[in-house]
Formats: C-alpha cells, structure tokens, sequence
C-alpha cells in the first residue's frame, strides 16, 4: 500500500521560507517520479514541481523561488520554498507520477491529503 503524508505548512508572512516534507512508504522515491502540486480554494490543481532521475521540473511561477528535493536516506520528497507571495497560498500535496504529462495531476495515481500553506501580506 502506498502512502504519502505531508508535513511542513503554516501561516507565513510574505518574503519568508517554509520546507515542506513528504514521507513516502509503498514506493522507494529514489526509483519513482516524485511530484508536487498546490490547490487554491476555487481553482483548480496546479502542478508546482517534479523531480525524477534526470532533473527537475518547475511551474514558472515558482521558479528560481522553489526548490525541489528527495531525502533518499529518509524516502522523503521535499520542497523548499523561498520568497513567499500571498498567491503561494494553497493546500500543497505531494504525488508519486506514473505515466503522461508532467503537469497533469492525471499522470499521478498516488497523492498525499496535503498540507496547508497560507501567506499572508
């Protein structure tokens, strides 16, 4: 059984940093395509991040700001994310990929319940 739990999300002022975590048991991440996407209330899930075997990946809007990472000692997916903005609120979850477009959240079969992320101006 796979199972992913995230940890790490709070109320966070703008220009500051949180670390989220995702513990992964099921799946080994250092063999799997690990990614991360975020849920604002009333829109849609928006792809963040991915990192598999030969890079990483990121949404425009948070690169050069977000950095994603595996802790393969602890089986761990992690996001660093920096310079915090009011539009960087949402719930965030992490997701192990399968097959198909990076960015579809349909390319992912298993998610975490995710943790909340909430910036404030």
């Amino acid at each position: 059984q796979v199972q992913l739990v995230e940890s790490g999300g709070g109320l966070v002022q703008v220009g500051d940093s949180l670390r989220l975590s995702c513990a992964v048991s099921g799946r080994t991440v250092s063999n799997n395509i690990m990614g991360w996407f975020r849920q604002a209330p009333g829109k849609e899930r928006e792809f963040v991040a991915q990192i598999g075997w030969s890079g990483t990946i990121y949404a425009d809007s948070v690169k050069g700001r977000f950095t994603i990472s595996k802790d393969n000692a602890k089986n761990t997916v992690n996001l660093q994310m920096n310079s915090l903005k009011p539009e960087d609120t949402a719930l965030y979850s992490c997701a192990v990929y399968s097959f198909g477009a990076y960015d579809r959240p349909t390319s992912y079969p298993y998610w975490g319940q995710g943790t909340q992320v909430t910036v404030s101006s």
